[in-house]
């Protein structure tokens, strides 16, 4: 939906109608149910820095996506190339499969376990990120959620 209003009366409506019908009832007439969260990042390599953007996933942040793994923050991850994009679109598109959202109090206890894992200070991972946009750039950001079929 384009118009926002749309869809804000949309979400409205949706949510009045969960409150008028007890949540059992819902359950057994919805047919999907929410499954895992995909975080996806969209991201345009520099023409020419294609191999050094590549080496840079196969290592640190495929390290650093196996040390969440392990932790159990995440599920599972993938590199995506866009084989045919158009201008405007991505390259790669960068994906975090994980069953659920941390709380805040999660993502703290998390941000302290990067800092010892990654035994750098949040200020030098900020620097590192800063550096790689010299060759890479962040395009799209996006949560989404798959929808399984009730059966």
């Amino acid at each position: 939906m384009k118009n926002p209003f749309k869809k804000i009366a949309c979400i409205a409506v949706l949510a009045l109608s969960v409150t008028a019908v007890p949540s059992t009832v819902l359950a057994q007439e919805w047919p999907m149910t929410g499954g895992d969260f995909w975080e996806v990042s969209g991201i345009d390599v520099a023409d020419g820095a294609g191999m050094k953007y590549a080496n840079w996933l196969a290592s640190e942040w495929r390290k650093n996506l196996e040390f969440a793994k392990s932790k159990g923050w995440i599920k599972d991850y993938k590199v995506l190339a866009n084989n045919y994009p158009r201008k405007g679109e991505p390259d790669l598109y960068l994906i975090r499969i994980m069953d659920r959202i941390a709380t805040g109090p999660e993502g703290e206890e998390r941000a302290k376990e990067w800092v010892k894992h990654m035994e750098k200070s949040i200020a030098k991972m900020q620097e590192g990120s800063g550096n790689r946009a010299e060759y890479r750039e962040v395009m799209s950001s996006s949560l989404l959620q798959e929808m399984h079929f009730r059966d």
